[in-house]
Order: C-alpha cells, then structure tokens, then sequence
C-alpha cells in the first residue's frame, strides 16, 4: 500500500480528470455545426470554413474566443491574434454599426443586415484585386473608433504554392510585419491582408 500523500494525490488526480472531462462533454452537447466541424477536422478558426463577412463567420470567432476563454479550446499563434482582437465585435460608427478589426475592401460594400439593423460590410474574400481597403477599430489608448485606411494589394501572393510564400515573405521582411503591434496604423494591417482577404493561406506572410 502507499503512503498517504500517494493515495490522496491519486485521488485528485482523479478528480481533476473527471472535471476536465466534464466540461469539455458538457460544451460538446453545445457546439455549433461550424465549431464541431473545426474540431473533428483539426481546423484553426484562421482557416474559418464561413464565408468572411457573414454571421456564420463572426459567429464561429465569439464561439471558439469563449471557449478558449472557459479554456475549452486550445488556440494556435494566428488564434490566439484573433482572439485577443476585437474581431466578432460589432459597434456604432458614425450613425451605424461596423465590425471591427475586420478588412475591407474600399471599392467592394455590400448592404448586409445585423441585429435587424442595415449595416456596410465588406465582401471580404470575394474579391482579390488589390486595392484601398479600411478596417474599423478600437483605438487602445481613448477607446475610441477609428477608420484606418491601407492599401491592400498584394494579389500575387494570394496563392499557397511556394511562389506565393516566397512574396509574402518578402513582403513581411521588407515591411517589417513581425514587429508591427499598433492596430491603428496602416502597416498592421497592410501586413495582414493577406490573410484576412484570402482563404486557408498559412501564415501572416
């Protein structure tokens, strides 16, 4: 028989594994379609299987944000980006509601509908011809909304062949992008938009 400190910390042990277990089957019971198709595949919510724009889309992002959050979820580098951004968040701007920390497209708006309200949403994704874009944020400092503009062309390097990598990394190196962490400047973002304009691209750049 072992001591008594053995058998009290196997028992915990114990507990701690029945815990865990419980709420990662309590939070199945709840997944999303979008959430358990992400799971089973072994999909990082950077790769979003929604469209980008749609309520699925900003749906599936609160969903795996709160899990991780409940820490349910165990998020990749890209993830963790997203989740500590404001991406899903939707706020008035101007006499109307925006996404924020969500590119788009200057020359591509759409009408969409949120929450019953008439809302501009970029098509993000549908379209790969470069261009301006601009993204809504929540300036860290005032708490305030800014509109932040930035050229988003880089469509040659949309793809995810080895020509593709080499001119985002190029891209990156020449920008800077690892070192830039200010939302509301350009740069963050024309960094990013590679990604939040394209589809299943690994990496940032």
């Amino acid at each position: 028989m072992g001591s008594f400190k053995a058998i009290v910390e196997e028992e915990v042990n114990k507990i701690i594994e029945n815990v865990s277990f419980d709420i990662v089957r309590n939070a199945s019971k709840t997944l999303s379609e979008g959430m358990a198709y992400h799971l089973k595949n072994k999909i990082p919510l950077s790769d979003n299987v929604y469209r980008p724009g749609t309520k699925e889309f900003f749906h599936l992002v609160n969903e795996a944000r709160q899990r991780w959050i409940e820490g349910t979820y165990a998020a990749t580098s890209e993830e963790y980006e997203i989740f500590k951004s404001d991406l899903g968040t939707w706020t008035m701007f101007e006499g109307r509601m925006v996404p924020l920390d969500f590119p788009m497209f200057d020359e591509d708006i759409n009408e969409a509908k949120y929450k019953g309200r008439e809302v501009q949403l970029g098509a993000a994704g549908a379209s790969r011809s470069g261009g301006r874009a601009h993204v809504y944020v929540r300036d860290p400092k005032s708490g305030n909304i800014r509109k932040v503009s930035f050229g988003s062309g880089m469509p040659d390097a949309m793809g995810s062949g080895p020509k593709s990598k080499a001119r985002r990394k190029s891209f990156g190196s020449r920008h800077g992008c690892a070192k830039k962490d200010d939302k509301t400047k350009a740069g963050y973002w024309a960094c990013r938009s590679t990604k939040m304009f394209g589809r299943n691209i690994p990496g940032w750049w």
